[in-house]
Order: C-alpha cells, then sequence, then structure tokens
C-alpha cells in the first residue's frame, strides 16, 4: 500500500487505524514478555499470542481486512488455552480473557467497514455477542460467595458442665481478658443476639479515643468489661473507663507515650484485670494492667483510673532496665499481659529486622502487687532466677514473644508463643538456646519462670513464621477420654494439638523433607514439621496462580515467578534474585487467633493466604542504598514490615515486597481469594465449610477503591468471638464491614459499615439485661484501611430481645 493511500484510509477510518494501534501495542508488549518468559522456563502463550496480535495489529493499520481475522485466531486460541490451564475457575479467567473481550467488541464494530468484511448487521450481532459474553461473566462475580461445605454432619452439641467451664471464672455476660478468659477460647455463653434477630442489630453507642496517630495507625484494641464496667486502651496507651451501657466515659489515664516510642504499628491490643489486696489506703483492689509502647508494665485503680503508687515507681516499672541500649521504638508491648497466681507475665515486641545486636527477648514475671521483679527467662542464661549479674545484661538479639500469652492457672503454666530472633532472615549466628526455642509454643512455670516443656513449629527459622497467635485451651475429645489441650495456629496454616501439661502432640507431627539451599545451605534443617491434624496452608504455587488485571500484569507476574527461586513450602530466602514464600508472613493465623465453641466442638480460624516475594541484599549493597536501624536517623524509612529491613551487623539485608504485589496496578501477583474463613471439626480437624473472607469494595487497581461487593477474598487481620446462639462475629477484613456468621452455615446473616478499618478482635458482653457486641475501628496503615478511633456497640433494640437467658454459667 503506498503512502497516499494509507492516509486516505486512515483519514476515512480513524477509529480502525487507532484500534490497530492499540492492538499492535498490546501484541510487542506480549511478544517481548513472552520471550523473556518461554526463555526463562515458562508458557509459550504470551510469545505466541504477541506475535499474533502484533500481526493483526499492524494490518489493521493498514486497513486490511485480514487484520480482524488474525485477532480472532488470537481470541479463539486464547480461550482455548485458557480452559485447558483454568478450566472452570472463575478468577483465572479475567486476565485472561478479560481485555481481549473487550477489544473484540471493538474489532466487531470495525469490521464491517473494512474491505471484503462482514455486513453491518452481523457485525453489530458479533459485538452484541461479545457485550453479552462479557456482561454474563462479570455479572458471575458477584454471585453469592461460594461456600464450601464437608458432606459429613455437623459435631454434636455437648452439654456438660466441664465442656462449658471456663479457665477464668466470671460472669456469663463479663469478658475479663483478651481471649476473654486466659484460655483465649473467645467464646461467649450469651444467646439474646440469635441466628433470628441479629439482624436487627443497631449502634446502641460510639466512644471515640481522639487518639489517632498520623502515621502507624493501628490500635488492633479489644476491650474488657468487668461489672458494669468496660476497659480499654488506645493505640497510644491512653487508659479508658466506660460505662457498659451508654458508653459514657466513667475516667481516662494518659500515660503520656511519646510518638518517637511507636514501633512498627501504634498497637494496644487489649489491658490485664486483677483482684488484689486492697492498699493502705483502700485502693486499687481491683487494677488494670497495661503495657505500653514505650515499654513500661502501668497499673491503676479499676475503679479510678488513678496509678496504684505501691506498683513500682508511682504505678509503673519498666521492662528495659537490664536490657543494655534501648533506642525508642526498640522494644514495646503491644499486647495484654497475663496475670497468673499473681505474677505479671509480659513479653514485649523487639522491632524487626534492625540489628543483629537487638534488646534481650526476656521474659519477666513481676509481682502484681508491688511491681518487684519476681524472676525473667532468657534462654541463653537458664542459671539466673532474676535480674542479670551486676555488669552483665539479658542476651542481646534473642527471641521474644511479641503477642499474647495464655495461660492455665491450676497448672500454673503459661503459654509462651514466640517470636524468632532479631535478625529473622538469617540463622547462622543463633546460639544453640536460640534454634531450640525460636518459633516455639514455651510452657513456663508461673512460679519460678523456668520452661516446663517447648514445642516447635520451624526448625531454624528463616521466613519470619514467629507465632503469632495465641494458643487456645481446651478439652480434648479422645478415645480415652477428653485430655487438657492447647491448640495452637501458625502463620505457616499448621495447626497443632497438644497436651497443655506436658506438650506431646495428641495428633501426630510428621517431619517431612524440606528445601535445602539458599544463602545458608549448611544451616537448613532437612526436615520440618507438619501438622497431622490440620493445615489452612493450600497447595503450592504455580505459574498459573498468577494473576492480574489485564495479560500484561499477569505476564509480569509469571516472569517474576519463572525467575524466582521456589521449591514449595519453606523455600529458604536468596540473594542472586528473589525467592516466593508461600505462606507469607501474615498467615495462615495471625494475632487474630482462633476462637472455639466448646459446647458444639467448633474451631473458627480466618486466614491469610498470600505470598511473599524476597530478596537477601548484601550488607555493602543495603547500605550504599541508606538502608540503617530506626537507631540512625535515616533508618525510620516506613513503608511495610520487611520492605528495606537493614538486619545490621548480618552480612545481609532483607527486602520483602508482602503479598507480592506489583507496583504499578498495586494488585497482587496471586489470584484471589487472599483470605478466607473455615470452621473445623474440634475432635477430629475435619473441615466443616471454607469461605472467601472480605470483598472488594475497597480494593482495587491502583489503590483506587472499586465499591463492588464482590467477595474477593481479602487479606485480614484480628479474630473472631463465637456466641452461644450459634454466631461468629468478625471484621478484621480490609472492606471495613463487621459480620455476623452462621457458625453452621458460613453464611453471613448480618453486617455493618465500619467508619474505619476494623482489624481488631471484638468481644461481646451484657449489661443492665441487654447483649452487646462491641468492636475497634482503628483502621491499619499496613492493611491500607482508614485510621479511626471508634469504639462501636451493637445491640438489639429496646424490647425487641427474646427472654432466653445464657446457655450455661460459667
Amino acid at each position: 500500500m503506498d503512502r497516499d493511500l494509507f492516509f486516505t484510509r486512515f483519514r476515512a477510518h480513524p477509529f480502525i487505524a487507532l484500534l490497530g494501534a492499540v492492538i499492535a501495542l498490546l501484541g510487542l508488549t506480549l511478544l517481548v514478555g513472552g520471550v523473556v518468559l518461554a526463555s526463562s522456563g515458562g508458557s509459550w502463550y504470551y510469545l505466541v499470542a504477541g506475535l499474533g496480535l502484533t500481526v493483526s495489529g499492524v494490518l489493521l493499520l493498514l486497513g486490511r481486512a485480514a487484520g480482524a481475522w488474525w485477532f480472532w485466531a488470537v481470541l479463539l486460541g486464547t480461550f482455548l488455552w485458557s480452559m485447558w490451564e483454568s478450566g472452570l475457575d472463575y478468577w483465572r479467567w479475567v486476565p485472561r480473557m478479560g481485555l481481549f473481550v473487550v477489544l473484540g467488541i471493538l474489532v466487531a464494530l470495525a469490521q464491517w467497514r473494512l474491505p471484503n468484511g462482514p455486513g453491518q448487521r452481523a457485525s453489530r450481532l458479533a459485538a452484541l455477542a461479545l457485550v453479552l459474553v462479557f456482561a454474563g461473566t462479570f455479572a458471575l462475580a458477584f454471585l453469592p460467595y461460594g461456600v464450601t461445605r464437608n458432606d459429613g454432619p455437623l459435631p454434636t452439641p455437648r452439654e456438660t458442665a466441664a465442656v462449658l467451664s471456663s479457665l477464668t471464672p466470671q460472669a456469663d455476660g463479663d469478658w475479663v481478658a483478651y481471649g476473654r478468659g486466659y484460655d483465649a477460647k473467645r467464646y461467649t455463653p450469651l444467646t439474646e443476639i440469635d441466628r433470628d434477630n441479629v439482624s436487627q442489630l443497631e449502634r446502641a453507642w460510639v466512644f471515640q479515643t481522639g487518639d489517632v496517630p498520623t502515621e502507624r495507625w493501628g490500635a488492633e484494641t479489644t476491650p474488657l468489661k468487668v461489672d458494669e464496667t468496660v476497659y480499654l486502651c488506645s493505640a497510644r496507651n491512653i487508659l479508658f473507663a466506660l460505662d457498659a451501657r451508654t458508653g459514657k466515659e466513667r475516667w481516662r489515664y494518659d500515660p503520656k507515650v511519646s510518638d518517637k516510642n511507636i514501633p512498627y504499628t501504634a498497637a494496644c491490643r487489649g489491658v490485664a484485670y486483677y483482684t488484689a489486696p486492697a492498699d493502705a489506703e483502700g485502693r486499687c483492689a481491683t487494677r488494670i494492667v497495661e503495657g505500653t509502647l514505650d515499654a513500661r508494665l502501668v497499673v491503676v485503680d479499676a475503679a479510678t483510673g488513678e496509678p496504684c503508687e505501691g506498683f513500682g515507681t508511682h504505678g509503673a516499672v519498666s521492662i528495659t532496665t537490664h536490657m543494655g541500649p534501648v533506642y525508642p521504638g526498640m522494644v514495646s508491648i503491644t499486647s495484654a499481659p497475663v496475670v497468673v497466681r499473681g505474677v505479671i507475665v509480659t513479653g514485649h515486641q523487639v522491632l524487626d529486622g534492625q540489628m543483629l545486636d537487638a534488646p534481650s527477648g526476656v521474659i519477666q514475671g513481676f509481682d502484681a502487687v508491688t511491681g518487684e521483679l519476681r524472676w525473667a527467662w532468657d534462654m541463653t542464661h537458664p542459671e539466673w532466677n532474676g535480674a542479670p549479674p551486676d555488669g552483665e545484661t539479658f542476651t542481646r538479639g534473642t527471641p521474644n514473644m511479641w503477642t499474647t500469652a495464655s495461660a492455665d492457672e491450676q497448672l500454673g503454666l503459661v503459654y509462651l508463643p514466640m517470636g524468632n530472633s532479631a535478625v529473622d532472615y538469617l540463622s547462622a549466628t543463633r546460639s544453640e538456646q536460640e534454634n531450640a526455642y525460636a518459633t516455639s509454643l514455651v510452657a513456663l512455670d508461673v512460679t519460678t519462670g523456668k520452661p516446663r516443656w517447648h514445642f516447635q513449629t520451624v526448625h531454624k527459622d528463616v521466613w519470619d513464621y514467629d507465632l503469632g497467635a495465641q494458643g487456645t485451651l481446651v478439652d480434648f475429645p479422645t478415645a480415652a477420654g477428653p485430655v487438657p489441650a492447647i491448640v495452637l495456629p501458625s502463620k505457616q496454616g499448621d495447626i497443632y494439638v497438644l497436651d497443655r501439661a506436658t506438650g506431646r502432640p495428641l495428633v501426630p507431627v510428621e517431619e517431612k523433607p524440606a528445601p535445602q539451599g539458599g544463602v545458608e545451605p549448611d544451616e537448613r534443617s532437612a526436615t520440618q514439621p507438619h501438622s497431622g491434624y490440620h493445615t489452612l496452608r493450600k497447595r503450592d504455587l504455580t505459574e498459573r496462580d498468577m494473576w492480574g488485571l489485564t495479560p500484561i500484569d499477569q505476564m509480569i507476574c509469571r516472569i517474576q515467578f519463572a525467575k524466582a527461586s521456589y521449591e514449595g513450602f519453606y523455600t529458604p530466602p536468596v540473594t542472586d534474585g528473589h525467592s516466593v514464600e508461600y505462606p507469607g508472613y501474615n498467615g495462615g493465623t495471625d494475632w487474630g487467633g482462633i476462637a472455639i465453641d466448646p459446647r458444639r466442638g467448633i474451631i473458627v480460624a480466618n486466614y491469610n493466604d498470600m505470598p511473599n516475594y524476597v530478596t537477601l541484599v548484601p550488607r555493602e549493597k543495603a547500605n550504599a542504598m541508606g538502608w540503617a536501624p530506626r537507631s540512625e536517623a535515616r533508618g525510620d524509612m516506613g513503608g511495610a514490615e520487611g520492605a528495606g529491613d537493614p538486619q545490621a551487623g548480618a552480612p545481609y539485608a532483607v527486602d520483602v515486597n508482602a503479598g507480592w504485589r506489583l507496583d504499578f496496578t498495586q494488585l497482587l501477583c496471586k489470584q484471589p481469594p487472599y483470605g478466607g474463613i473455615r470452621a473445623i471439626e474440634l475432635a477430629s480437624g475435619r473441615t466443616l465449610w471454607d469461605r472467601p473472607f472480605g470483598t472488594a469494595r475497597r480494593n482495587g487497581p491502583f489503590g483506587i477503591s472499586s465499591g463492588l461487593p464482590i467477595e474477593i477474598g481479602t487479606p485480614n487481620n484480628g479474630g473472631a468471638v463465637i456466641t452461644a446462639s450459634g454466631l461468629v462475629f468478625i471484621a478484621a477484613a480490609t472492606d471495613n464491614l463487621i459480620r455476623a456468621i452462621d457458625i453452621d452455615t458460613g453464611e453471613t446473616l448480618w453486617s455493618d459499615v465500619l467508619p474505619a478499618g476494623g482489624q481488631a478482635t471484638p468481644m461481646v458482653y451484657a449489661a443492665g439485661g441487654r447483649e452487646y457486641l462491641v468492636i475497634m475501628a482503628g483502621g491499619h496503615h499496613f492493611m491500607e484501611t482508614p485510621a479511626g478511633d471508634e469504639l462501636i456497640a451493637y445491640a438489639l433494640p429496646d424490647g425487641t430481645a427474646p427472654d432466653t437467658g445464657s446457655a450455661g454459667a460459667e
């Protein structure tokens, strides 16, 4: 075609020329990326499709009818390839076919204008057919979420007093510890709100703390309720007491925590309640115990909010006294302490990824009345009974417990879900004791501070798989009768069942071969433990699981996957490229933990299902890039946890793409769902139902909220509470909704939009003859949900509650 004829046709049909240019550009992009992907051992489809689209686009630019037929051939080939690679998996079809169908509509509308093209009517009918296909396929996303149910029967409810009893005695309507009791079941015997009336829930009261950090927000608070008072802490540790019926403030106490002490997140997950002998003035007979972001234990009178002067110095003690250098934000208490046999037991967060010579992870026990240090467990110095000898400090860089412990007052044991050593992604510098206790559940004798037993879930952990969730104490049904047990969830998804007196697994745990290699090949354990009871973990990833909004971003994710080191679960990190860690460090199960209905014998677990994309950065390169620990002014870089962590003093820094998202679209590389919620039979570990959890209403490409109520399954942080009436209340997901789910079916019965992110675990209590559901809407910076400060209480309208009483006293 000569130049004059080309421009004549362009002027006559600019739409066709522009369409041809777009298709050619798309084709060239897929062709170039397809060559890279195929040469990396990945799919050849993108190369072939890119070549076909390039030819199609050029021919359309030239006004040739063959350009349309080339496009139809690529569309048909893509359909057949998608059928072969994706089956009927809806989410796999979105990036493979969506853009092509849209382009097909435009090609059909243009084709009748091309030489020897079909008639206008035929073109319009073809376009209409493709419009209907696109609309119908898109509409499938709005169908109700798929609840996968086991065909077996539901567990038979048990009614014995032993089943319903709590290790933390309390009134039915109270919630006296972070997990309701120190057994951490997150189960209430209340039944006023049930399946029939939950849809009538309305906001009874709202309380605003007035404490909203401008960065690193994420209050994560679960309040307590004792008698007629609700107790809570704000993001920066302001303590409040509220009237349980009205939400009116009774008192507040501000321990004056500075913003410089905020670690990764300004989180106060909860406080502890303790009944003690009154002091000489008759005060502090009941006490609220709080750990602060600046590493203090603060104790106030539960009746007045005034500091208990007899505790430590003016009602506070520092936990860093014997730790050596501690920089602001490096040591923080973000989780509720436990008080067992008159001893306050606390761990603390040591800011991840900063330095090899980080403060100690020592666990300490303080007298709940005086604040005196009763004992300290420094794992590398088992001979020490309290403070270290003069001139020494607690061992630097040891594993810490940043989350919440559970406890058995009768056995005198506190169950510590332990974290990792100071450098998460390298293990060569760790001591023998660190390798034994890291990423383990440790049962500590609360009287002596000595370990009674421990159970390790990961050997030589270099994946940040520290235990983030409380263990939950239950009477586990066995053939020989119920056994006092602890059910332990983990970030890698496995759930373990252990005898809580001895640590012996009640369901077998098998050591299976693990991938080797990485930057420390001699350090990798040949095997890793796998629970034979239950796992929330899905099958290993394949290239087919990569996702995107269009074929282009899906192809980029596939290229990244093909080039990365990935040998399945427990692939070690590398420095010459990237490795894929799946599940990522956010779970499986994170700090929200699990809830257990002891009467029905059902575990409810929400979980995350996302990989991380990880690389180790040589020290010299990391220093040149300006990566530095928080102790240096240049070290406060922000970003997601692990994204540019310096690991100062170690041979490598680490860069973690949490969730593995593309920089441009901000979409995750793995196909949905990214989170789910599951019901599990306690006795057998059998899945009863499983479903995606969280809608896309606040998610979308380029960080733009789509507003779509599609149950895509989102990342989630925070746990659930179960009521005796068969309801599961949970927020946690990134869609800012709080839900009521039927525990028997997995179906959502009610939901409400929160004013900010609900990354907290709710609680349920009764006051003044009325049942309340309470959730903190504080948001979370890492989850990218809006910040807030509202504690919201829901209840049935006055006069609508059934007169059913409770399910049984505890």
